[in-house]
């Protein structure tokens, strides 16, 4: 059971990674101009990361608790699974939106 909390964190550690490089795939694929494409590609990961930093980290300045953080994350994986959608990678958005509901919940049951 131990081996399982263990890669479980590393799940939830990949799904964050997952959720700013789907933003960042987004920003690339719009068919907007290169260059707005490639700022898009660049602004909205980073948006994602300020987000994580302020409220999501285990060292966020304003670290949410129950209900709030439960809303937080949802809103902010969702965003990784809508940018895939809207560049058009609609299977892979249903498979990381499946990871991360299952890891999730593993770290919900397992007090992660």
């Amino acid at each position: 059971m131990k081996a399982a909390r263990a890669a479980n964190l590393g799940v939830l550690f990949l799904v964050e990674l997952g959720a700013v490089a789907a933003a960042a795939y987004w920003g690339v694929t719009l068919g907007v101009p290169a260059g707005l494409a490639w700022l898009l590609g660049l602004a909205a990961p980073a948006a994602l990361i300020v987000l994580w930093g302020a409220c999501g980290s285990p060292r966020a300045p304003y670290r949410m608790r129950g209900a709030a953080r439960a809303g937080f994350e949802t809103l902010w994986f969702g965003a990784g699974a809508v940018a895939l959608v809207a560049a058009g990678a609609v299977g892979w958005a249903v498979a990381f939106a499946l990871v991360c509901a299952v890891s999730k919940t593993l770290a919900v049951a397992w007090g992660q």
